[in-house]
């Protein structure tokens, strides 16, 4: 699109750039926001600078935006001083998925921020409540919890903690339509909706190869041409990456019992370096890139 939409946040602030942050950055500046990404240092910085370029560059080539590439990177800017969010209208925490780290790094943010801004954090299973609790204006923070890959990705779950304002609640909606994407609403409670689903779904598959049921490839047909799942739960976990999935369903575990235990198998795979996608081996091997 060549021009902002209305809804889109003019400034928009990004906590963490890896897969899940550099894909929340893309999206925002595919949509015409001008996007900050922090990172823990500066080689950090760098590389999330060119995980975004390159992600960019993909986009023009396939023809998703009429914009040329040097004009979208004029809108980016990339550091490691969260003084950077001093001027944002919408700050996302995008860091890895680990309570302690995302509530330090929600500090940081509303410790920088104006008073006006929002806090979203992109996480996909830890309460928003609970995280909400170590800020000092909770009203003023919600859950954005995008899906990987972002940039393809049509849906962000929204989640709407007990304090959160409810016109920040329409606000979220307006921008994740302005994204092209869809916003589904949900409340805090454990696991929220698509990882609980998912996860749940994920959990069996990973019981039934263990137990020899099938091979990984029948047991996602079964649900690519059964159910006409894009992908199938085990190569859906390969992508999302094994260990986020060990850590939802480890929190699930917590709360909600022992249907979301894991499996051995899962915990195995984890424990051996095998996260999927990213490391190049999970249920599947993946050459690189």
């Amino acid at each position: 699109m060549s021009a902002v939409d209305p809804l889109t946040p003019e400034r928009v602030g990004v906590l963490g750039g890896g897969r899940m942050g550099a894909g929340i950055a893309h999206a925002f500046l595919l949509a015409g926001s001008h996007v900050v990404v922090v990172e823990r240092d500066e080689p950090a910085a760098l590389a999330a600078r060119d995980r975004i370029r390159e992600s960019l560059g993909r986009s023009v080539e396939r023809g998703s935006t009429d914009r040329p590439l040097p004009e979208l990177l004029a809108a980016l800017e990339t550091g490691t001083d969260a003084g950077l969010f001093a001027d944002r209208d919408l700050v996302v925490e995008a860091v890895p998925e680990e309570r302690g780290l995302k509530t330090e790094s929600l500090r940081r943010i509303e410790a920088a921020v104006s008073v006006t801004a929002a806090i979203g954090s992109n996480t996909s299973s830890i309460s928003i409540d609970d995280l909400a609790s170590s800020l000092e204006h909770p009203e003023r923070f919600l859950g954005l919890h995008f899906f990987n890959p972002v940039p393809a990705s049509s849906l962000v779950e929204v989640v709407v903690g007990a304090s959160t304002n409810q016109e920040l609640v329409a606000d979220a909606r307006g921008w994740v339509a302005a994204l092209g994407k869809t916003a589904v609403v949900v409340a805090d409670a454990p696991g929220f909706a698509s990882s609980r689903l998912g996860v749940a779904l994920a959990l069996e598959a990973i019981r039934m190869l263990e137990e020899g049921v099938a091979t990984a490839a029948d047991i996602d047909a079964a649900m690519e041409l059964g159910y006409r799942h894009p992908a199938g739960p085990l190569r859906t976990t390969d992508i999302v990456g094994l260990d986020v999935r060990l850590g939802i369903a480890e929190e699930l575990h917590a709360k909600l019992g022992e249907r979301f235990a894991p499996p051995q198998l899962l915990r195995d795979l984890v424990a051996d370096g095998h996260l999927g996608r990213k490391t190049g081996r999970g249920f599947y091997e993946w050459s690189e890139g």
